[in-house]
């Protein structure tokens, strides 16, 4: 009885962990909007990282957190440069070219391409309904570029820019997942968004200048990103992502597009074109067909209650699911 108790209690953590997660991050596309419109791509990414970083290791300092396993750093190392580093610069970029809600549209075809990832990479192999829902989301990713070109060029730059930014967040993620085994959520997340930081250094005589002449409500827009989706945010992805499946996680931020969309309508005053939704609602439907299963055999059900210890119920413990990641 304790042992089902201490399992519901960890659950119900890891849910509201991911939770908070899922608000922050979709906040996080709107604030990239708004502040894009001071700062540069790499300035802002700088500026985020650098807030974040300084938020952490406080944190780190005050639980007498130290540096992680050696085990840990690899996987430390590629998600910050990629997830920390990369992503942010490209999807700061791409935000300056399409709208928040066109945005965390398409970079939800993150998880799909992080499950491609883990099926090559980690060698979990490639199933027929992996591929399928990767033809049904690229070729939503297809409507929303087209949607975009009437805008002009620089509009389906800022979709392909949103693609890499999928991409380098869901290389990120599947490196990260292997060193949470040896750090803390806590220890992982603030060495990789410090890691970010330095990649991202050859951007602080841009970070300076842009903060000269930025707006008093972009700066703080840009604080509020290292601070809230950054510091907290990642942190509490970690420690759900550590203590539940990657299904299950990827499952709780499929919610982030609808928010994104409702808070820059109320925020920004933007919305998304018909075709833009029905592109992005494409994407979705693409990454829902590859975390679909197939229903259990008949065969399997007559077994008793001993199959549910075999394959079939530990196949979401062991194949690659997707997530989702956002800004």
């Amino acid at each position: 009885m304790k042992s089902l108790h201490s399992l519901r209690r960890t659950e119900l953590l890891a849910a509201g962990a991911a939770t908070i997660t899922v608000l922050l991050w979709a906040s996080a596309f709107v604030s990239i909007r708004s502040a894009g419109e001071a700062y540069a791509p790499g300035a802002l990414a700088l500026g985020r990282l650098l807030a974040g970083a300084l938020v952490l290791g406080v944190i780190c300092l005050i639980r007498r957190e130290g540096l992680p396993p050696r085990a840990a750093w690899p996987g430390i190392v590629v998600s910050g440069l990629l997830w920390f580093g990369l992503y942010m610069v490209v999807l700061n970029w791409g935000e300056q070219k399409v709208d928040a809600g066109t945005a965390a549209l398409v970079v939800n075809v993150g998880p799909l391409i992080m499950a491609l990832l883990a099926g090559w990479l980690l060698k979990e192999g490639l199933p027929p309904r992996l591929l399928a829902g990767m033809a049904v989301s690229f070729a939503g990713a297809a409507v929303v570029g087209l949607s975009m070109s009437g805008e002009g060029s620089a509009s389906v730059l800022g979709v392909l820019l949103c693609l890499l930014a999928a991409v380098a967040y869901a290389g990120g993620v599947v490196a990260q997942k292997p060193a949470l085994r040896h750090g803390s959520a806590l220890q992982v997340t603030a060495f990789g968004c410090a890691i970010g930081a330095v990649a991202c250094l050859p951007f602080a005589g841009q970070l300076v200048s842009d903060a000269a002449d930025a707006p008093l409500s972009a700066t703080l827009n840009m604080l509020y990103l290292g601070v809230f989706p950054t510091a907290l945010a990642f942190t509490t992805w970690a420690f759900a992502l550590a203590r539940t499946t990657a299904g299950k996680m990827g499952a709780t931020t499929y919610a982030v597009p609808a928010l994104v969309v409702l808070m820059s309508w109320v925020a920004l005053d933007e919305v998304p074109g018909w075709i833009t939704l029905v592109g992005g609602l494409v994407c979705l439907a693409g990454v829902a067909v590859s975390r679909s299963r197939p229903r259990t055999a008949p065969a399997a059900a007559e077994v008793g209650p001993a199959a549910a210890t075999g394959p079939v119920a530990a196949a979401p413990e062991t194949s690659p699911e997707p997530q989702r990641e956002q800004a």
